[in-house]
């Protein structure tokens, strides 16, 4: 028997169905929190203009030490997505932590 796992992502902002290649998870942070966000495209691109404004007024915080620089995705999917992926194809990943860069790297071939 063959088992297929079909994953669809939504639009944290509009609840729409998010066509594949066609959005991105965001990360970004505010008031001391990390928070990240699905959105499509057309949503991403707003985003990104909203906040240009303040963006262009802010300066960046340089890697200090004892901070970690947050990890650009190799792949562009969020780990909930990897690791679905990852149970389906006979790999065992855990419920909380990282993806290892070896699913991740299985991941973005097969996609």
């Amino acid at each position: 028997m063959v088992q297929r796992v079909v994953i669809r992502l939504t639009d944290d902002l509009d609840g729409r169905e998010i066509p594949a290649g066609k959005g991105e998870t965001l990360p970004f942070a505010l008031d001391g929190k990390s928070y990240e966000i699905d959105l499509s495209a057309k949503n991403a691109a707003a985003f990104r203009k909203a906040l240009a404004p303040f963006v262009e007024a802010a300066r960046p915080i340089k890697n200090r030490p004892g901070r970690r620089a947050a990890a650009v995705r190799a792949t562009g999917a969020d780990a909930r997505t990897v690791k679905e992926w990852a149970r389906a194809n006979g790999y065992e990943v855990n419920d909380r932590g990282r993806v290892p860069a070896q699913i991740r790297e299985a991941f973005a071939a097969a996609n």
